[in-house]
């Protein structure tokens, strides 16, 4: 499986997509500051991911969402319940 996902910040609130073949290790270096991108922005919550079979799809997916502005939109507008910050 390949899986797109949308991590948000802690720290600053902000969003960050990305792509991956095994999502658990992913996220975990996301958290570990393994990541250039995301280092100084850590920790991090996993809010929404999509799993795909081919990974050209999930790269296309990526892709259109880091590069359209309306894709990233209306995915945000879909899961507006889960970006806000809930106090479990």
């Amino acid at each position: 499986m390949f899986y797109v996902y949308l991590l948000q910040s802690l720290k600053d609130k902000k969003l960050y997509i990305g792509y991956t073949n095994d999502l658990r290790r992913r996220f975990a270096e996301h958290n570990k500051g393994e990541s250039k991108s995301t280092r100084n922005r850590r920790p991090f919550r996993l809010v929404y991911y999509e799993a795909f079979l081919s990974q050209i799809d999930a790269k296309n997916r990526e892709r259109k969402l880091k590069l359209f502005k309306n894709t990233y939109n209306h995915l945000k507008k879909r899961i507006v319940n889960s970006l806000l910050e809930h106090k479990f």
